[in-house]
């Protein structure tokens, strides 16, 4: 059974027991803009205790607030009960619920694009709030004031901004100005989050303009100070005649194609090194930039409570993001190791989108990438022509300096001047002596 259809089940099965049942939100939207959605809400006059009794697996994730999980071959569906809020006391979350009926529900939702509901029995929408217009319109309109809505839970000011760039929509100008106005409150959300709805606004498409609305929302500077502290950073014409370090950025993140949260992050914060680290010699420079940017990338990341793989990547990704400038000087056996990093596919790209937003040279991606596209496996990873006991058995004190041999060794092989056992014995004794001596 097919998503969609695991959910009208559910609504069957409501409607069967002589309950409310519609689809809700972000599904209806996508229906209507033509588009396949990836999960479904339902909403329902049913109570939670209705819920558990009509389905057979089922998941208590806040029911005294109406929501329910209802597991249909083997995918999970949100089942909440209509309801209106009580207050929010914290900007988060609601201090209580009443239970109510379909209209007044759809009201305390945040966006009239996402207060649409739809019948899968009778094949019909249902638009208490505008909902059908707006995305006619191509708007982001708050329900009801704006105000109210962002003082209620102040994660929808990002959402405002994610729906506007990834729909290609305008911000309705009262829910703008509330935006605006509401700004410097969004600290009071959760780091996980913020860092959730970021991701989802710069990996979508036209992130570019995420960020561009993040900015002229007076969002950015409370969310990420770094890279509000890039606009205005100028650079070196000869390098970068798009502008300064923010537009720069800003023309990366237009240039991404379905990145993953690793790459998106890095091209965001690439540069986020060269505000601290600016300076006028004989030109103006960013002097280890790349390593400044790694350690408040990292920094970033973690603040945001993003997972330690993404966090570790992010931060490899931008501190080596300028080593293509001395790429064809390198070693053969520091570029294979380079080469061979899981992330290095990801590196090419930052250095390609970093060329195509500046100078739009690609001759070193286009050499490095031949590099790469060349290395066969075996080169890459050349098997193990010794160990640690090898080198016991050639009379070497067992030590923190077998590590250094055995690298010594593989970097022989990755060089090609050893390719045999009986050619890295005799790289040992040549480097090392007989016995280490």
């Amino acid at each position: 059974m097919s998503l969609r259809g695991s959910a009208e089940r559910i609504v069957r099965t409501l409607r069967k027991a002589g309950c409310e049942a519609y689809f809700v939100g972000g599904c209806v939207r996508d229906m209507v803009l033509g588009v396949e959605p990836h999960d479904f809400d339902i909403a329902t006059s049913a109570r939670p205790a209705d819920i558990r009794e009509l389905f057979d697996n089922t998941l208590e994730v806040g029911a005294k607030f109406g929501v329910m999980m209802v597991r249909i071959e083997g995918d999970w569906f949100e089942v909440a009960t209509f309801r209106s809020d009580l207050g929010y006391s914290d900007g988060r979350r609601p201090d209580g619920v009443t239970f109510t009926d379909a209209k007044q529900d759809v009201r305390r939702r945040d966006f009239t694009i996402n207060g649409l509901l739809y019948d899968p029995v009778d094949d019909e929408i249902i638009d208490y709030v505008g909902g059908r217009a707006d995305i006619e319109a191509g708007i982001v309109r708050c329900i009801g004031d704006p105000a109210k809505r962002f003082d209620e839970d102040k994660l929808r000011l990002l959402r405002a901004v994610r729906f506007a760039a990834r729909l290609e929509y305008e911000i309705e100008q009262a829910t703008f100005e509330a935006i605006r106005a509401a700004a410097a409150t969004v600290t009071v959300v959760s780091p996980e989050r913020m860092g959730t709805e970021l991701l989802h606004i710069f990996t979508a498409p036209h992130a570019d303009r995420g960020l561009q609305l993040l900015d002229d929302s007076g969002l950015l500077e409370p969310v990420l100070p770094e890279v509000h502290a890039m606009k205005g950073v100028q650079q070196p014409e000869a390098f970068h005649p798009e502008g300064d370090v923010f537009e720069h950025t800003k023309i990366m993140l237009g240039l991404m194609d379905g990145p993953g949260p690793e790459l998106a992050l890095a091209v965001l914060l690439h540069d986020v090194g060269k505000p601290p680290t600016f300076t006028v010699t004989d030109r103006i420079r960013f002097n280890r930039h790349d390593r400044k940017g790694a350690e408040m990338a990292g920094a970033i990341c973690r603040r945001l409570r993003m997972p330690r793989t993404v966090t570790d990547t992010v931060t490899k990704l931008v501190g080596t993001h300028m080593r293509f400038m001395d790429v064809r000087n390198m070693r053969k056996s520091r570029l294979k190791r380079w080469l061979r990093k899981p992330w290095f596919e990801d590196a090419l790209e930052l250095h390609r989108l970093d060329c195509l937003a500046s100078h739009r040279d690609l001759s070193t991606w286009e050499w490095v990438k031949e590099q790469h596209d060349a290395l066969e496996p075996e080169q890459a990873h050349p098997p193990r022509l010794l160990t640690g006991h090898d080198l016991i058995e050639m009379g070497f004190e067992p030590g923190p300096r077998f590590g250094e041999i055995l690298a010594d060794i593989e970097d022989a092989q990755l060089e090609g001047t050893v390719g045999t056992r009986e050619e890295a014995i005799e790289f040992v004794h040549r480097q090392y002596g007989t016995r280490g001596q």
